[in-house]
């Protein structure tokens, strides 16, 4: 048997007030000009455009010739968007110092893909898949500001290209450094933060009932699982306390899958987003809500934890579709290998077939 030599993150932080430390964090990761008496290479703030002109942009530590971008994450990102700016950061500077990420899923996505872009040619389709990338890419930091998706520690950047929704999944993916400041996360909106909450609880219902099940992924999976029940099933007001959970939620969530895989909900998303651009949580839920078949007790509870906490599911999102459109989301979905795998077996190829998946849309 192959064992998988499992690439961790380089260094976490975390606990209340953890963001101040940043430039201290950074420093040291300060590359020094080309040329003599030229500036240093700039360290690169790619934050989600929600904080622009709010306090949060003030706080981050700028010195130099530093550049901060807010990134438009209205949609989820796309390789064209990655390219863009690495090609952008190449052409003003030829080199920097770092990439740090300050945001939700989508934006510590954007940061790794950027950072990956600095030190790889072509184009980030080129990479989309498994270990297809080559060279380590510039130092990066992600910081979230939202909580659930557990980008912040997979070793995947998932984004939106020109044939295909998947990730660029390889070791040089992972974050060197990531920060968790629950501070951050204490001003999300609800439905928001409902939907990123749900991704967590989707990986781990999905980690834990899978074929790649693990005592390393079920010791994450559990505590993750754990913790959103704490949240969303036992509490009634949303606390301090239960923004530290979600975040340590995530983090654990992000591990459980690391060393296993998720599944269904995952596997028919991507077809949604890539199609739709519906995003990520919302998209996880949407399609969870129709999985009783493959999650019956994971469905039964989730569906309690929408109704305890006022949460709409959009409904009837594929009605006007073409036959043209649905085949495209299969396609999609189907190049999934890993997901269905996990989910049903080595024989899933017969029992998820194109008709059945189908149905499954036409239902959402």
């Amino acid at each position: 048997m192959q064992f998988r030599n499992f690439k961790m993150i380089g260094y976490v932080v975390y606990g209340r007030g953890s963001f101040n430390q940043l430039d201290e964090i950074i420093k040291p990761h300060r590359k020094p000009a080309r040329s003599e008496g030229g500036a240093n290479a700039p360290m690169v703030f790619l934050v989600d455009h929600y904080f622009e002109g709010k306090p949060l942009a003030s706080r981050i530590p700028l010195q130099g010739n530093d550049k901060l971008i807010f990134v438009d994450v209205t949609y989820e990102p796309k390789t064209t968007y990655v390219d863009s700016l690495a090609n952008q950061l190449k052409e003003e500077f030829g080199t920097i110092s770092g990439v740090i990420g300050i945001g939700g899923g989508s934006a510590m996505d954007l940061a790794k893909a950027v950072s990956l872009m600095m030190n790889n040619s072509g184009s980030s389709a080129d990479y989309q898949g498994w270990d297809l990338v080559k060279n380590a890419g510039v130092y990066k930091v992600g910081i979230p500001t939202l909580s659930g998706t557990g980008a912040e520690v997979s070793r995947t950047t998932v984004l939106t290209g020109p044939t295909k929704k998947l990730g660029m999944n390889s070791d040089f993916t992972p974050f060197d450094q990531i920060v968790l400041d629950p501070e951050l996360t204490a001003d999300a909106p609800a439905n928001q933060r409902f939907y990123t909450g749900m991704d967590c609880y989707i990986h781990c219902i999905e980690s834990l009932t899978g074929t790649y099940l693990n005592e390393f992924s079920k010791s994450y999976g559990e505590k993750a699982l754990q913790l959103c029940r704490d949240i969303y099933v036992h509490k009634n007001t949303w606390d301090a306390e239960s923004d530290e959970k979600l975040m340590m939620a995530s983090y654990a969530g992000g591990m459980s899958i690391a060393y296993s895989q998720v599944g269904v909900a995952h596997a028919v998303s991507y077809g949604l987003s890539y199609l739709l651009g519906t995003k990520h949580g919302i998209g996880n839920c949407i399609v969870f809500d129709k999985l009783e078949e493959y999650y019956p007790e994971g469905v039964k509870e989730f569906k309690w934890m929408v109704q305890k906490n006022n949460i709409e599911i959009p409904q009837n999102i594929c009605a006007n579709l073409t036959d043209d459109d649905f085949n495209k989301m299969i396609d999609v979905s189907l190049s999934l290998k890993p997901l269905w795998e996990n989910a049903l077996g080595k024989d899933w190829g017969k029992i998820i077939t194109r008709e059945k998946l189908r149905k499954l849309y036409e239902q959402l």
